[in-house]
């Protein structure tokens, strides 16, 4: 090997572990739309300064789709516990919309420093996903990052619950009835993580996962509130469900300290976006021709 050779040979070795170091680095550095990575900082400190509230209210424009009944006929148990089931894409009560998640997406506190750079402990109360009539209560909820998630079966009989996340591992785990509850967290921000039953096709729910405390989702009447915001300038964002990806909104806010503002958002009617073929459809079997059968 000559001494041009082996200086090329060098050379590309030297390239290759710089570009296998980036991509690590790039990979460590995965972040999700808010910002927030969700991996502890050893070096962040708890806020302490002064805080407010920020409240809102969903307004929904226009006439709501009927929700649809659900025919739950292939599983006799979801049929006697839920007669009545029907879907929960689109809940509106005079003109309010229910099930929006809305969360500080991004933003910094009096004196600029960002508030996902602050250590946001997460609660020691879990977070409950329950199901119940062959339906996911609730139907949207939020959850710190690194906070213990507990599922709970309520019906007699068996579910599958599949979160199929971007940031965080996909997990897919049968539930018996009678199974004690199953716990789960999730170690990087992300929303919104949807989930499903793989045994019962019109199941969902959604999981937005949040490095800080400030995120809450819409009530019946349309309300929300963030408490003990620390006073600075955010944006705020207002997820609701339909389409491959759910609706967005975004709003600019300060925050005063020891002061309250609003934050109200308006969706438009869309076409339903949620299959309405609710049950669990058996495929009919499928006989491909065998090679060398005559």
């Amino acid at each position: 090997m000559n001494k041009q050779t082996k200086v090329w040979l060098v050379l590309s070795i030297v390239l290759s572990l710089l570009a296998l170091g980036s991509a690590c680095s790039k990979a460590d550095d995965t972040t999700n739309k808010n910002g927030n990575t969700g991996g502890a900082d050893a070096t962040a400190t708890a806020y302490s300064g002064a805080t407010g509230t920020i409240t809102g209210v969903i307004s929904f424009n226009g006439a709501p789709p009927a929700p649809k009944k659900i025919d739950t006929a292939a599983d006799p148990v979801c049929g006697q516990k839920n007669p009545n089931l029907v879907t929960d894409d689109t809940v509106v009560t005079d003109g309010k919309l229910a099930n929006v998640f809305v969360y500080v997406s991004e933003g910094s506190v009096e004196g600029g420093k960002k508030i996902g750079d602050y250590a946001w402990n997460p609660p020691a109360t879990a977070v409950q996903l329950d199901q119940n009539g062959c339906h996911y209560k609730p139907h949207v909820l939020g959850i710190q990052v690194n906070q213990n998630l507990t599922i709970t079966n309520s019906d007699a009989t068996q579910h599958n619950i599949h979160p199929t996340p971007k940031l965080n591992p996909e997990w897919n785990q049968t539930q018996s009835a009678g199974q004690g509850p199953i716990e789960k967290k999730f170690a990087r921000a992300e929303t919104l993580i949807p989930v499903k039953c793989n045994q019962h096709p019109w199941m969902k729910s959604y999981i937005g996962v949040i490095k800080t405390p400030f995120f809450a989702v819409s009530a019946e009447d349309g309300s929300f509130t963030l408490n003990k915001v620390p006073a600075g300038k955010y944006t705020i964002a207002a997820w609701r469900e339909g389409g491959a990806k759910g609706t967005e909104k975004t709003i600019s806010v300060t925050v005063a300290a020891d002061g309250s503002v609003k934050a109200d958002f308006t969706f438009d009617a869309a076409p339903a976006t949620t299959s309405t073929q609710g049950s669990l459809q058996v495929l009919p079997a499928m006989e491909f021709p065998m090679l060398g059968r005559h």
